[in-house]
């Protein structure tokens, strides 16, 4: 099978925000068909890197190229073929659903024949038939970024920029917007997705761009990252002895880390530990695979960060 063409390349991007260095070299590429996800812990640079990728901000240093063309020397016809989810809608209250698809689809200047024919597969693709009279206001959470996704549809784009697109979601209205951009990754568009939830990286992305502090730290596909950078298995260990647990069986993982009263242990083998835990009643434990929210915190660590 012939790999599929490049649709996006940005090589050693840096920007700076005053003395701030807020992305640091980085480089990535989009296929078409891909959905690559840029994780990281707030203020890792993801949402700046996502605006120079709309030609919202030009970087310091390193360059762009969209459709095999520079960005910023081409950007009005690169926009013409990227569509995009804000992490915040932007939807205008005083249009109804439909209106909001059709005022949208003037701005690229479709012909009015052409948005028209566009609007009803648009609705269904985003369940939203029955409301297409109804305003914003009237809608829920759910059925708004739905509405943002297939407003960033109404240009048939090849590429789509997703900045948190289910952040605010309850678990239904998350599951379906899921099924909807794999729907997309099917059809051959390319994704580049930034997400908190390491759930949803590991549901949607091909390949994931871990940064902090605008650096890359690993690059490469879900299942490889946590094959590469962990152990195999996981023991979570709760309880008022998760304390003495964690020092008086420490030997037996590869390694231990503590959140609160939570011990994890992280090992290859996890028999001895298991057999370690069972006679014991001031504990509750859990055995998993590892996994991405693991990944996540043993490369950008577990305190928590402010924005700035």
């Amino acid at each position: 099978m012939p790999e599929a063409a490049e649709l996006f390349r940005a090589e050693h991007l840096t920007k700076h925000y005053g003395a701030s260095r807020v992305v640091d070299d980085l480089t990535f590429a989009l296929r078409a068909g891909e959905c690559l996800g840029v994780i990281g812990p707030n203020g890792a640079g993801k949402t700046t890197t996502l605006r120079m990728c709309l030609g919202l901000a030009a970087p310091d240093s390193g360059t762009i190229d969209a459709f095999g063309r520079p960005l910023m020397a081409h950007l009005r016809e690169a926009k013409q073929r990227i569509g995009v989810v804000a992490q915040f809608d932007s939807l205008d209250p005083d249009f109804t659903c439909r209106e909001n698809l059709r005022v949208y689809g003037r701005y690229f200047g479709l012909p009015a024949q052409t948005i028209e024919a566009r609007i009803p597969g648009l609705l269904d693709f985003a369940s939203l038939q029955s409301k297409a009279e109804a305003r914003p206001g009237e809608l829920s959470g759910g059925m708004k970024r739905r509405l943002s996704l297939a407003r960033a549809l109404v240009n048939d784009p090849d590429l789509l920029l997703l900045d948190e697109p289910t952040t605010g979601l309850d678990p239904q209205a998350r599951h379906l917007m899921w099924e909807r951009l794999q729907a997309l990754l099917q059809q051959g568009k390319a994704i580049l997705l930034t997400t908190h939830f390491m759930d949803e990286a590991e549901r949607l992305c091909d390949r994931l761009l871990v940064i902090d502090r605008g650096r890359k730290i690993a690059e490469g596909t879900p299942r490889g990252l946590i094959a590469e950078h962990l152990e195999s298995d996981v023991v979570e260990v709760y309880g008022d002895g998760a304390i003495d647990v964690s020092e008086r069986h420490a030997a037996l993982a590869d390694r231990v880390e503590r959140s609160g009263e939570t011990a994890f242990f992280y090992l290859r083998s996890p028999r001895a530990l298991l057999e370690a835990l069972a006679p014991r009643h001031d504990v509750r434990y859990l055995h998993r695979p590892a996994n991405l929210e693991d990944l996540f915190l043993k490369l950008t660590g577990r305190q928590i960060r402010d924005e700035s």
